[in-house]
């Protein structure tokens, strides 16, 4: 039963975000710390500012900015002031970002530096603004004029967040308020103290933005808990390395993609820094190609550090997880039902058998509702309340569950379904592979033939040397129907920076032409 405020009255100058300057201006440096006592009084600044100009529980606001110190202490404003916010992916343009401010009514838009010229022009096409507050210019001034104390009533707020969009327009995901107040226990609380350990000593680094849902998420959690948060401005694989040294980092929340890029470090790299405080570390948001976890677990286990694994969408609709010693009898398995009953429904949305592949479904989960989008918040659901994320898996006999791929990412060819991750998880073990994306594109005879794009690693030279090593690799580690008939290479393919693989602009290429 905690908040910022009470561990400002406890420790007040305990750091609350350091940040562990990576960044692309040179507005902050490494070390540039915010205190408890700098959160409690800042945020409660803020909740007054947005209360005095009218807004109450339940109203929107926004906020575009990268990893950037000031950056949670607002995210907290919005929470005191108890209003669904909206953080905004602070790499899109400024008509995405229009987009997302007018479809999430908010009413007041906070901004850094670093974005303004994009957010001003947004926020010309959004009538619904009121106002806009810029990090080190007008939001410092609108909050020196309101007190450092607590609002009267202290409702939690909570975040509306948008989709990625990576087969479609980007969804608003509306979820209740928790309808607590500060000073209760929040249901993230015990589930990140209770499933990894998190608490008042945890020191946490933060490798991912913090506009996506989990990041978030856990970065909100470890403030309430009274932990101390490292905030990488953007992922660097031996500066993730350098960072749990020099912190003492005991707990992290990363992404498959993350071990691939640490496991291609230079052993000499990798292996330099001593990891010996950190206790957990968590990934979530694809899959993890077995090959890439087995390695990380081999690595990480001796040491002390449990690699835990969850399944789960922004929808909160959901969840699985597993430990890492389950994962080593399990492999490939992203773990049981924690959060709502798995179902596995095919196109008909009617149960299917044990280890055949299906739609996963949540039946029994969290309430969500897509902002504004009554039809696609339908297609969600498969009439009885259970819905989906749009992945596909199966469930084995002791109720483990597997994912094969997105839904939208299924090829079909001559009438089977393959799906890709199959020979993404086997191409990126290759040591010539930084990255992998593998669909289907238009065949005469079959429909669909399987495809693939590779960005080749450092050194690794792109070409029919390297297409026909690639083939063959592939070939003998997967069923000939499977397999990439052809490979195409790019210097950097296109993922977000959750680590999840931006793939619809690469397979519409192909279709377009």
């Amino acid at each position: 039963m905690t908040s910022p405020t009470t561990w400002a009255a406890r420790t007040p100058d305990k750091p609350a975000v350091v940040m562990a300057g990576l960044g692309h201006t040179d507005e902050w440096a490494a070390g540039h710390t915010v205190t408890y006592a700098d959160l409690d009084a800042r945020s409660a600044q803020l909740a007054h500012h947005l209360r005095s100009r009218g807004l109450e529980v339940g109203d929107h606001v926004a906020i575009v900015a990268e990893n950037h110190p000031e950056m949670l202490v607002a995210i907290w404003g919005f929470e005191r002031a108890g209003l669904y916010y909206t953080a905004i992916n602070s790499h899109l343009t400024a008509p995405e970002i229009a987009y997302i401010i007018d479809d999430c009514d908010a009413r007041v838009v906070v901004c850094s530096s670093w974005m303004r010229t994009a957010t001003e022009a947004a926020i010309a096409e959004c009538p619904k603004v009121e106002q806009l507050l810029v990090f080190g210019s007008t939001y410092g001034a609108a909050l020196a004029a309101h007190p450092t104390t607590p609002l009267d009533e202290e409702w939690v707020g909570g975040s509306m967040l948008y989709s990625s969009g990576t087969t479609g327009k980007p969804k608003g995901v509306l979820r209740p308020l928790p309808g607590i107040r500060q000073h209760d226990t929040h249901p993230f609380e015990s589930m990140l103290s209770g499933l990894y350990g998190y608490a008042d000593d945890t020191v946490y680094l933060s490798p991912a933005p913090l506009y996506h849902a989990a990041p978030l998420g856990f970065n909100m959690t470890v403030l309430r808990l009274g932990g101390t948060i490292v905030l990488m401005e953007r992922f660097d694989a031996a500066a993730f390395l350098r960072l749990v040294e020099a912190h003492a980092i005991t707990h992290t929340h990363t992404v498959p993609t993350n071990f691939v890029r640490i496991l291609k470090l230079d052993d000499t790299e990798r292996l330099r820094h001593d990891l010996s405080s950190m206790r957990s570390c968590v990934h979530a948001a694809a899959p993890c190609p077995v090959d890439i976890k087995r390695q990380m677990i081999e690595w990480f286990q001796p040491l002390g550090i449990r690699i835990d694994e969850y399944y789960g969408g922004t929808e909160l609709n959901g969840l699985t997880f597993i430990r890492d010693d389950e994962w080593l009898t399990h492999p490939g398995s992203v773990g049981k039902s924690f959060l709502g009953r798995v179902r596995i429904l095919d196109d008909d949305r009617r149960e299917v058998a044990t280890g055949t592949i299906g739609t996963v479904y949540f039946a029994e989960g969290g309430q969500f509702a897509y902002h504004k989008d009554p039809e696609k918040t339908a297609a969600a659901d498969d009439g009885t309340g259970a819905t989906t994320l749009g992945d596909v898996g199966y469930l084995d006999d002791e109720g483990y569950l597997y994912l094969t791929d997105r839904k939208a990412f299924m090829i079909i060819a001559g009438g089977v379904n393959i799906y890709p991750q199959e020979a993404e998880d086997a191409l990126i073990t290759h040591p010539a592979v930084t990255d992998v994306a593998v669909f289907g594109i238009p065949d005469a005879d079959l429909g669909e033939r399987v495809h693939a794009v590779v960005q080749p690693a450092a050194g690794a030279e792109p070409g029919p040397a390297l297409e026909a090593e690639l083939l063959a690799y592939v070939n003998g580690r997967l069923a000939a129907y499977k397999c990439p008939k052809a490979i195409d290479f790019l210097a950097e393919l296109p993922r977000l920076d959750t680590g999840k693989l931006y793939k619809k602009p690469l397979r519409d290429a192909y279709w377009a032409s």
